[in-house]
């Protein structure tokens, strides 16, 4: 049996445009001799939706959707859609819905299967809206004995991880049945590094179970999160069979030969080829990121500070990527406290994107903010509420361009900035998605040389086979002006300042920030580990007092494991200090 693998770009909460998406790959699915398509988990409403399920009115409209794509499929193809399902025992105690998956074969909603393991860590909420299964989800298709699991059912191999995160194990009771291959419908957010990590589990669990196992993931950005694809098919002895493209829609098919349990590649025979890069990965994860939240929240053009930085830069370079160089404005707003080189340098940047730019001065805005608060500020010497005056004139300026003309304005505050507190409220925190909020200072720097390196490589290697497996780029030549990555970094709102008048060295603190947000080491560890203990004190307690400045923020992509959106959930008031050794671990 032929079975097609669908890896589509849902939008949250566009039944019928997801429906849609999902006929149109059935089309070509049997155009190419399928007889079983697999699509993403909630694949007819996106996921996550959140409290959207909360509507009665929604789960209907998603119910009559369902049931109206299972009477426009091919009457030759079998569909495996994601959706939600109502509990009918709900009135007993549980949640009133479940995940499911429907089976749609011949105009009918042939059979139901809910997803048994819910997540409730990081950015999943799941237990909030569903209730758990508790079949063994299998059914024969065609004559083939095909198990089926959605996303987290898959993620809870005790041998793999050392251990077991829920006490049923979905997989290994779908294996016992002796079935022909194994499915899993899923939407797994991405992270750096999560596409190897996810491929090198489900290897480990079709040899553990001597299974064929077809996965297939959601792709696109939805708010903060956003979504590999990186779909494949795995073998019982562990060969990748097939892989579809990462951070792109894409269809591929295998043959399944159920009197084997195995499964053939169908052209092209060789996997599509993971990123050569994690910088490569990066960077297509952002410019997807930025892209699908631009478009499915209904912008068509892009506007940001261009301040002659490194954030900025990489942000207006990632920008034009997404959406056209055409559809970017680039604000210059200089004080007098801007040196020459960072209006020269902005403007170099914006010649070699392409963009739009407009020069707006604010030293008359100052003047007029200085004369205002002077009766009040009268005896005091200047300080950060003046230099904060600065940075909330030109987010006044970049939201009232954003309103007066239906822009997208990024915000290009870094995850070192967000961490520490260095970063103003209702100033250059304005926007409405940050684009690198999770992209420490280090890996922004680190991120620019690659972007330099590699648009020269595509020039000189245009028709290189390996550029494959390398990330797309639009620029003909190195689009970052290299004084922006030599110069040392600076907010430029005062006389000769620079960013570690303030703060360590970035490659200091963004390894105390690693190890406090992302390992949860204490204060003593990270000393212990060779660090200055005012340093490492003194960075703890700037992250603690700048939470209530994030969660003023804008949704921030998320591309690590430990990100200031959906998933970090730290009170504001709290007066807790990280000196403890034993530490709780994260599920993973």
């Amino acid at each position: 049996m032929k079975i097609a693998i669908a890896q589509i770009n849902p939008v949250i909460g566009d039944l019928v445009g997801n429906a849609q998406q999902i006929l149109t790959a059935a089309q070509i699915a049997v155009e190419l001799g399928a007889e079983l398509l697999l699509t993403p988990e909630l694949s007819l409403c996106g996921y996550p939706p959140r409290d959207l399920l909360l509507n009665p009115s929604f789960v209907e409209q998603m119910s009559q959707q369902l049931w109206a794509l299972a009477q426009q499929l091919p009457d030759k193809l079998a569909v495996l859609v994601g959706t939600v399902s109502p509990n009918p025992h709900v009135e007993q105690g549980g949640k009133p819905l479940f995940n499911s998956v429907a089976l749609l074969e011949g105009g009918l909603i042939r059979q139901v299967f809910h997803k048994r393991l819910l997540p409730t860590y990081d950015v999943f909420d799941e237990d909030r809206y569903f209730q758990p299964g508790r079949d063994t989800n299998h059914v024969l298709i065609k004559g083939v004995h095909v198990g089926i699991s959605i996303c987290e059912d898959l993620w809870n191999d005790e041998q793999f991880w050392g251990r077991r995160s829920y006490e049923v194990d979905p997989i290994g009771e779908i294996a016992a049945l002796n079935v022909d291959v194994i499915v899993n419908l899923s939407a797994s957010p991405y992270s750096l590094g999560k596409p190897h990590l996810r491929e090198n589990m489900l290897k480990h669990t079709a040899q553990r179970f001597n299974q064929s196992i077809l996965y297939v993931n959601q792709v696109g950005g939805n708010d903060d999160l956003i979504f590999d694809g990186n779909s494949f098919a795995v073998n019982p002895d562990g060969e990748v069979v097939t892989r579809a493209k990462a951070f792109d829609t894409d269809l591929i098919l295998v043959d399944c030969l159920p009197n084997q349990r195995r499964l053939l590649p169908i052209e092209p025979a060789i996997p599509t080829p993971y990123l050569h890069s994690t910088d490569s990965e990066l960077w297509s994860a952002l410019v997807l990121g930025i892209r699908d939240y631009t478009h499915k929240c209904g912008f068509r053009k892009i506007i940001l500070g261009l301040s002659g930085g490194i954030d900025s830069a990489l942000v207006a370079a990632l920008a034009a990527t997404a959406i056209g160089p055409d559809n970017v404005l680039g604000v210059l707003m200089p004080s007098p406290y801007s040196s020459d080189h960072s209006v020269s340098d902005a403007l170099a940047l914006a010649r070699n994107l392409g963009i739009q730019t407009q020069t707006i001065p604010i030293q008359p805005m100052m003047q007029g903010f200085d004369t205002a608060l002077a009766p009040m500020f009268a005896g005091t010497d200047f300080g950060v509420a003046e230099e904060n005056l600065q940075s909330r004139i030109r987010g006044n300026l970049l939201m009232a361009i954003a309103n007066k003309f239906g822009y997208l304005l990024l915000s290009t505050g870094n995850k070192s900035e967000m961490s520490v507190g260095y970063c103003t409220l209702y100033g250059d925190m304005n926007g409405g998605v940050a684009a690198i909020a999770d992209v420490p200072k280090t890996k922004v720097y680190e991120l620019c040389r690659w972007l330099n390196d590699e648009a020269q490589w595509q020039q000189e290697n245009a028709f290189d086979v390996s550029a494959l497996s390398r990330a797309s780029l639009p620029f003909s030549h190195a689009p970052i002006p290299s004084h922006i990555i030599t110069k040392p970094p600076s907010a430029e709102l005062r006389p000769d300042q620079v960013d570690q008048d303030s703060l360590p060295p970035y490659e200091v603190l963004d390894d105390i920030l690693e190890r406090l947000i992302e390992l949860h080491q204490s204060i003593p560890e990270i000393v212990e580990a060779g660090f200055d203990p005012t340093t490492v004190d003194r960075v703890a307690h700037l992250v603690k007092i700048a939470e209530f400045k994030r969660r003023q923020a804008p949704p921030g992509l998320k591309i690590t494991d430990r990100a200031f959106g959906t998933g970090w959930r730290m009170p504001i008031a709290q007066q807790w200090r990280p000196q403890a050794s034993d530490r709780v671990g994260i599920p993973v």
